[in-house]
């Protein structure tokens, strides 16, 4: 649940609107929202237009190109979770005879299956879907570009592919599916495959006059799934709250995390970003932010979302080129994370205790180094080194009484409690990792054993 927003103070407010108003008249948009969301809640939302009394506002729709790839994600982790596929099936087991069927549903959402970029010529974006009736005039004659698995190289019509599948299992078309199990559970109702008054209309701006050109607007057909959708500015604050914070009616909080996990490996020169399944991942201003970027002929657009903040922002525009609408969302939520740092939630105790588990508690030592275990809500525990560079984790309570870890190094490993015959504990065993009451502790299951003599100072 969320609470009532407070509004942003005036100079947070102006602060918004200057750099919208810099990425307007620098980019040389026709038009250009913005939105910013805090805790759940539409926040601020600014305008400018290049037309005087006919500013757009957080109700206009614009076409917002391959963020539509996170909508279509989203409806497959849902069949993930219904127990209908793994993400790990090849394709094939569930949408037979489009040739790539070796690949992995889990691949396709990463981008990870080595597919081409685009659809053979001519243009898809700039041309009726027609033109591509099959999966086979989508994938072309030469759909393998790196081999499978290795590496990120991100495709579209990979995405066509996953549309194709949740119709294949659903027995209904992509877009009453999403209508179904998304738009209409989020009440999203400015968000279609088509446009609906009010609507921008797409524009190319010359690159060295002050002059424009109407862009066409295309059904982009089987390829709707990789960037047809039409949305608001309002409409994308919603969707990204959800991706935040999940919504059971949609996703559960355990899977839209999962969505923002790196899939694969960034590129060497791009450390700074990564994609999970369906999101992009990028490091900007020492913060991590989620979601996408999306383009079409005559449309750009960016939805962000700072997690830790609790912050999201939308920037849209209807230009081919000009405005970088996703430094520009990345900059509006610093902008409000700096001004307006989120305030955290009141210290409260937890509601109950286990005395077992309040036992464990406390510093624990793996060979010499040093840890502290504390625990958490849900019968939850977190162990993070004192000092010096040990990897850390919080973990999550499994039914067996062990624990799943959550993060980092150890995100998914199992840490369970390993006792003696008496009951009493003898060490913790994370991973193979033995971790004791005392740095080598006698009598414990160090492995390699404890030298007998004790620790010793230095004999000269």
């Amino acid at each position: 649940m969320t609470s009532p927003c407070e509004e942003l103070l005036p100079a947070t407010q102006r602060a918004l609107l200057h750099r919208i108003a810099v990425a307007q008249s620098e980019g040389r948009a026709p038009s250009f929202v913005a939105a910013v969301g805090r805790d759940g809640q539409l926040a601020w939302t600014g305008s400018r237009s290049s037309v005087d009394g006919h500013e757009p506002d957080a109700d206009t729709q614009y076409r917002i190109g391959s963020i539509t790839k996170t909508f279509t994600a989203v409806l497959v982790l849902r069949l993930r979770d219904e127990g209908l596929l793994d993400l790990n099936d090849p394709l094939e087991k569930h949408l037979p005879g489009t040739g790539v069927g070796d690949v992995t549903i889990a691949q396709l959402l990463g981008h990870s299956a080595g597919l081409s970029a685009e659809a053979p010529a001519p243009w898809w974006e700039r041309t009726p879907g027609s033109l591509r009736p099959g999966l086979a005039d989508v994938l072309g004659d030469q759909s393998r570009m790196h081999p499978v698995g290795r590496c990120h190289h991100y495709s579209n019509p990979g995405y066509t592919l996953l549309g194709s599948l949740i119709e294949a299992v659903r027995g209904a078309s992509w877009e009453d599916v999403l209508q179904r199990e998304i738009l209409g559970p989020l009440a999203m109702h400015r968000t279609t495959a088509q446009p609906r008054a009010p609507h921008a209309g797409g524009w190319a701006v010359h690159p060295w006059a002050d002059v424009m050109l109407p862009e066409p607007s295309e059904d982009l057909g089987l390829m709707a799934p990789a960037g047809q959708l039409w949305s608001t500015a309002a409409d994308l604050c919603r969707f990204a709250a959800f991706l935040a914070e999940g919504d059971d009616r949609v996703l559960s909080a355990a899977s839209v995390r999962e969505m923002r996990t790196p899939s694969v490996p960034p590129e060497a020169e791009e450390w700074d970003s990564g994609y999970g399944l369906g999101m992009q991942i990028v490091r900007k201003d020492g913060r991590t932010l989620v979601g996408h970027q999306g383009s079409l002929p005559g449309f750009v657009a960016a939805l962000w979302v700072s997690v830790d903040d609790g912050l999201t922002a939308v920037a849209l525009s209807n230009v081919t080129s000009g405005p970088l609408t996703g430094s520009v969302a990345a900059d509006l939520v610093r902008i409000v994370a700096e001004a307006e740092p989120r305030i955290p939630e009141p210290w409260r105790p937890l509601p109950e205790v286990d005395q077992e588990l309040l036992e464990l508690t406390g510093p624990w030592y793996w060979g010499t180094y040093s840890f502290g275990l504390r625990l958490l809500a849900d019968r939850g525990v977190e162990l993070q080194p004192l000092r010096g560079g040990a990897r850390g984790s919080r973990f999550f309570a499994e039914t067996d009484g062990t624990w799943t870890g959550r993060e980092g190094y150890y995100a998914g490993e199992t840490l369970r409690v390993v006792r003696r015959e008496d009951g009493s504990v003898s060490h913790l065993d994370l991973g193979s990792f033995v971790f004791t009451r005392e740095p080598y502790e006698p009598g414990t299951a160090v492995p390699g054993g404890v030298d007998e003599e004790g620790w010793r100072g230095l004999q000269v």
